[in-house]
């Protein structure tokens, strides 16, 4: 009743001018409807509370839409059909007797028909209640009957899972008894395996032993050899010189001439041309023949011509270059003063970055190519510049250099039998 009044009012207040509205409503008057109600709804009920002739204009208002209703409030015959509302609205503005009375009886009307309207809406309520526990009954039910039939396949899984984790474990347990019996077997075959490897490493230290006490026997059967040949050298080339000496000394004595001519030479005839005879030094040994650099080295006047990388990166080939020249040379001095042969040791000059200086011993010759010029060219010069017959040892694992030192007549040896020489020495 009291927000009906207030709307009322509020209403009145929009078409009132501003000179006939109450002074505490007239800031709100410029304000919407609704938003008037809302906002001064407080103020205008003090002011309707207050001020009887406002509140009298108001009610002035509702007489020219309601007529009829205001007049029948006026005389006291409300009809029944009346909103009780409107009627405690027009009861409130136009004062009659009993207009208390009259919003009594809106309140316990509106408080009947709450009544009422609960009781309605509870009964509805209880009967979408039932409707819904019906419903959910039906649903629990076969909710349930789901529950169940999931509950049966569960425990049907369950049983197989089970019975799968039965075999896994009978499966399991076989296969760390078999893995149990072939780590056995394993270290059996390990403990065989290892006390097999003792008994071959002890065999092998034997025959390391034997073969060391062979090659001891062996070395010091060659040195007596060799002692027993030399001496036997020695005394041959005494006898030799003493026979020849002899000899010359009755040449002169008897004053012979250096030839003696035969009968046989004095009779006609030609004689067929004779086949030369190639002097290759050292021709009836082999290539490999571990004798053979030492049989050529006691040839007389023996000149040995050396391939100096070829020797060297054959033995050590992983030392710097100065470092193979200085090893190579410094050898081959020790195998000169020891055999007396002429030694000549080549290099090939394209290895070098610039002219070396190097500390030749005596006895050895070392010489360098000259620049356009490859040491296999300075070899075969070498050899080719001395006399016909002189024995010329070449020394080289390169088949062109030993190829072309056997067309010119010279010996060639291998660079593994100096290396070895070498290395004894």
């Amino acid at each position: 009743m009291r927000q009906g009044v207030v709307e009322v009012a509020a209403e009145l207040i929009g078409s009132l001018p501003p000179d006939e509205i109450p002074a505490p409503l007239r800031r709100f008057a410029r304000f919407e409807r609704r938003k008037r109600a809302r906002l001064a709804g407080q103020h205008i009920a003090a002011v309707l509370e207050k001020d009887d002739g406002f509140r009298r204009r108001v009610a002035e208002g509702l007489r020219e839409t309601h007529a009829d209703l205001v007049e029948a409030v006026e005389d006291g015959n409300v009809p029944p059909a009346a909103d009780p509302v409107r009627v405690a609205v027009l009861g409130y503005l136009l004062r009659p007797a009993g207009w208390t009375e009259l919003v009594g009886s809106a309140r316990e009307e509106l408080e009947r028909s709450a009544t009422a309207s609960e009781e309605e809406a509870a009964e509805r309520r209880v009967a979408a209640l039932k409707e819904e526990l019906a419903a959910t009954r039906s649903a629990r039910g076969a909710e349930f009957d789901k529950v169940r039939g999931e509950l049966r396949e569960a425990k049907a899984e369950v049983a197989e899972l089970r019975r799968k984790l039965h075999e896994a474990r009978t499966r399991f347990r076989a296969a760390e008894e078999r893995a149990a019996a072939v780590a056995a077997e394993a270290e059996r075959e390990l403990a065989t395996a290892r006390e097999s490897t003792a008994a071959s490493e002890k065999e092998l230290r034997k025959l390391r032993a034997r073969a060391a006490q062979a090659e001891a026997a062996a070395e010091a059967a060659k040195r007596a050899a060799r002692e027993g040949r030399n001496v036997d050298d020695v005394r041959l080339r005494m006898l030799l010189d003493t026979l020849v000496d002899a000899a010359q000394g009755v040449r002169r004595e008897l004053a012979l001439p250096s030839t003696i001519g035969r009968p046989a030479d004095v009779a006609g005839g030609l004689e067929p041309e004779r086949q030369a005879h190639r002097t290759l030094p050292g021709r009836a040994l082999s290539d490999s023949d571990p004798q053979l650099l030492e049989r050529l080295l006691t040839l007389p006047q023996v000149h040995l011509v050396v391939d100096g990388y070829n020797v060297t990166k054959t033995g050590y080939g992983e030392l710097p270059l100065s470092d193979q020249r200085s090893r190579l040379v410094s050898g081959l001095g020790g195998l000169a003063a020891q055999t007396r042969a002429e030694v000549t040791c080549v290099f090939d000059g394209a290895e070098l970055d610039a002219p070396v200086a190097v500390a030749a011993p005596r006895g050895v010759r070392v010489k360098f190519s000259a620049p356009g010029q490859t040491a296999d060219e300075l070899i075969g010069e070498l050899v080719r510049a001395e006399p016909p017959g002189r024995p010329v040892v070449v020394v080289s694992s390169d088949r062109e250099v030993a190829d072309a030192a056997r067309r010119a007549d010279a010996r060639p040896c291998p660079s593994s039998l100096l290396l070895r020489r070498l290395g004894r020495a």
